[in-house]
């Protein structure tokens, strides 16, 4: 008779741990039985020790398919650190050579390797196929599961490959673990493994101690995030960004304000990663700027907050990315930064692609930008995507809860909604809905003849923004049902059925408005705080300084300009760099005596700088500045550079403006001297010369319409190239 294997003792003897969490114990239960096992348990549950302990105590070598050499390499640094001897672990991958790859095959052969961890391309490789056929397979772990499915958020081709290879190389039982799984995903992952009985552990997706935020993206967010970081000082966080090129200039801003932080994306080398990793790991740095290609897999129990610079591509997506906070229960603040724009540009990426792959991407960010938008407790919302129901009405730890907005009586609305759904057959999704209830007569609507019908524009008398949250609300309670494996379309439910024929209250939350303009209302508040006395102070100096120099004052520097230095107070050469219009060049050759008058005020008057300022941004390398000015000294036409970098001639003149302004000298002369006349460019660079104003139009004024707009511009930027840099 087989001895009954204890448990806890292996749990103690191999990870040094006295209980089981959750449900591990029932799911290493489950795999030790030779069963096919299904686990979804969110990041920070302990999915690993589910295949981990059963594999050092079966016969021969489990198999661990998983999609990140870094998570390889953790995990196998992990389980042989606690085991006497090297080799109970091993993988397999493209960063191996020979050597290495005979190494683990002795290793498998012996009976030593317990575990192999493989990525799915190698998985297909013929050789190792081959060779694990020949081999004692215990079980196989199919990690990162969710790549299986089109709909999960990081879908793989080649994991769909699997369950045949399995089949080639031998079967044994399977367990698949995700971290986050819809219930259509679930079904395609089992499906797609040939697990359908498979025994399901699902663990509650609810992490209490994870507070979630989202925030409008403004211009300002660089300082934010800066700010934020300050406040959190030597706390471990992860941010991410959509674009590798993202990656490396926040970071770089983050590195200019003493913040010990660096970039990690799939552009670097596999040994500049490897060392970002370890020295995040080993608390040399305390922030990760990643595109997604990071933290699967990491195992760091404190990290302290994720940021989102860009909302994610899909729920899913931001649930697992979150998820990396808080793993040891402590803290984790969880911020997402919004803007409608953003979701535009993730929709743009998609044309070109298949037509069903556009569908389920546009439906996933659909799911996104509705939390985003939603002002409904936003753990309510994450639970209810997930399948689960979160009872409670006030979670107190995210954005919403704490700061709740007003309810207002929606059973009217609720009405019209389920009475729409139910005329146009329940055979449409939110946006057709929406045109049906508002009397919109789109192109769709006339086509299926909804716009004849008596109920079309019901709802044209309310207000229109009420009609997104009713829905998503409406789903949430209960009343509608989304049917995600048919495009989305919108069910009546029993209770929605009940609701019509007995109405009652209904309390919706109207959504969160993500003003676009915010930037230039927040600019216009800013703008009210100069100081009238300092902005006095410095016109006087600036006009004493271009006497001097025999200079008109705007040369110097301009009025927007100081206009900012009265604002937020610049007190060294490298603050200055900070303001608009000012470059390096131009800091040095007038910035002394300004910084010098801006901290004799503050002194002498006790004024307390604003925050803002200690927020150093890293000059922008703009490759199209670079290009231009690269350009110029090759002597290339202008005309020909703003073809080269599709701009119209105009949007040249704008970039070689604010070159000249922020104080870099540039050399327009052999294009001046192919396009213009000599009297001109002689009489258009006498007007500055003696002018108080750089004003376009007060020069077009005074020199008359011999001289074009074009022409103007031009002697104006050799003018300021030659004069005031």
């Amino acid at each position: 008779m087989k001895k009954e294997v204890n448990l806890s003792e292996k749990l103690k003897q191999y990870f040094g741990f006295d209980k089981f969490k959750g449900d591990q114990e029932a799911i290493v239960r489950n795999v030790l039985a030779g069963k096919d096992t299904f686990v979804l348990m969110p990041t920070g549950g302990g999915k690993s020790l589910c295949y981990q302990l059963p594999s050092l105590i079966m016969e021969g070598t489990a198999i661990v398919i998983s999609p990140l050499i870094a998570l390889m390499k953790n995990q196998v640094d992990v389980i042989n650190g606690m085991n006497e001897e090297d080799g109970v672990a091993h993988y397999l991958n493209s960063s191996l050579n020979k050597a290495a790859i005979d190494q683990v095959k002795a290793d498998i052969t012996s009976g030593k390797t317990k575990l192999l961890y493989v990525a799915p391309e190698s998985l297909t490789k013929e050789e190792y196929v081959e060779f694990l056929k020949t081999c004692s397979i215990s079980f196989y772990a199919i990690d990162e599961a969710h790549c299986i499915s089109e709909w999960g958020h990081d879908f793989r081709p080649e994991y769909r490959r699997i369950r045949p290879i399995v089949n080639e190389i031998g079967k044994a039982p399977i367990i698949a673990l995700t971290a986050t799984a819809t219930d259509k995903v679930r079904t395609d992952i089992k499906k797609s493994l040939g697990i359908m009985d498979a025994t399901e552990f699902r663990s509650s997706f609810n992490r209490p101690n994870l507070y979630y935020e989202v925030r409008p993206k403004t211009k300002e967010i660089d300082k934010q995030i800066v700010r934020f970081i300050r406040q959190n000082g030597g706390k471990s966080g992860i941010i991410y960004c959509l674009s590798r090129k993202k990656v490396e200039e926040l970071a770089a801003v983050l590195c200019a304000n003493e913040i010990k932080a660096a970039p990690y994306h799939a552009g670097l080398d596999s040994q500049t990663r490897s060392e970002t990793q370890d020295a995040f790991l080993m608390e040399r740095i305390d922030v990760i700027v990643a595109t997604i290609a990071f933290g699967m897999g990491i195992d760091k129990p404190d990290v302290r907050f994720v940021i989102h610079y860009d909302i994610p591509k899909s729920l899913e997506g931001y649930y697992q990315e979150t998820g990396r906070a808080g793993r040891d229960g402590g803290e984790g603040r969880c911020i997402a930064f919004y803007s409608y724009k953003d979701l535009q540009k993730l929709e743009k990426f998609m044309e070109g692609k298949p037509v069903a792959e556009q569908d389920i991407g546009r439906q996933l960010l659909q799911e996104t930008a509705a939390y985003a938008e939603s002002s409904v407790c936003r753990r309510k919302l994450l639970l209810h995507y997930f399948g689960e129901e979160y009872t409670k009405e006030n979670c107190e730890n995210c954005d919403n809860c704490l700061h709740p907005k007003k309810k207002i009586e929606g059973q009217k609305q609720l009405l019209i909604v389920l009475q729409a759904i139910q005329r146009i057959k329940e055979d449409f999704r939110t946006d057709y809905v929406i045109d049906f209830i508002c009397g919109h007569a789109t192109e769709d609507i006339i086509a299926h003849k909804h716009d004849q019908l008596e109920e079309f524009g019901m709802g044209e008398d309310e207000d229109p923004k009420l009609w997104n949250p009713t829905i998503r609300q409406a789903i949430i309670a209960g009343f509608l049902k989304k049917d995600v494996e048919n495009y989305g379309l919108l069910k009546l439910t029993p209770a929605g059925k009940r609701f019509m024929k007995h109405p009652e209250p209904f309390m919706i939350v109207e959504d969160h408005e993500f003003n676009e303009d915010e930037d230039d209302e927040a600019n216009e508040a800013h703008g009210s705080a100069l100081d009238p006395t300092l902005y006095s102070m410095l016109k006087d100096l600036r006009l004493k300084m271009a006497r001097k120099k025999g200079l008109p004052p705007y040369v110097i520097f301009m009025d927007g300009s100081l206009e900012q230095m009265a604002t937020i107070y610049p007190v060294t050469l490298e603050e200055l760099q900070n303001i608009q219009g000012v470059g390096a060049g131009k800091a040095r050759k007038f910035g002394k005596e300004f910084v010098e008058l801006i901290k004799r005020h503050c002194d002498e008057n006790d004024i307390e700088r604003p925050e803002d300022l200690r927020v150093r941004t890293v000059a922008k390398k703009s490759m199209l500045k670079v290009k231009i000015i690269q350009s110029i000294d090759r002597q290339v036409a202008l005309d020909d550079i703003a073809n080269a970098q599709g701009l119209e001639f105009e949007e040249l003149l704008d970039e070689l403006e604010a070159i000249v302004y922020s104080g870099t000298k540039i050399n327009i002369d052999y294009f001046l001297e192919e396009v213009m006349d000599d009297d001109h460019v002689d009489d258009i660079f006498d007007y500055f010369s003696e002018s108080d104003t750089d004003s376009l139009n007060a020069a077009m004024d005074e020199l008359g319409d011999e001289y074009s707009e074009d022409e103007i511009r031009l002697v104006r930027i050799k003018f300021l190239s030659e004069v005031a840099n």
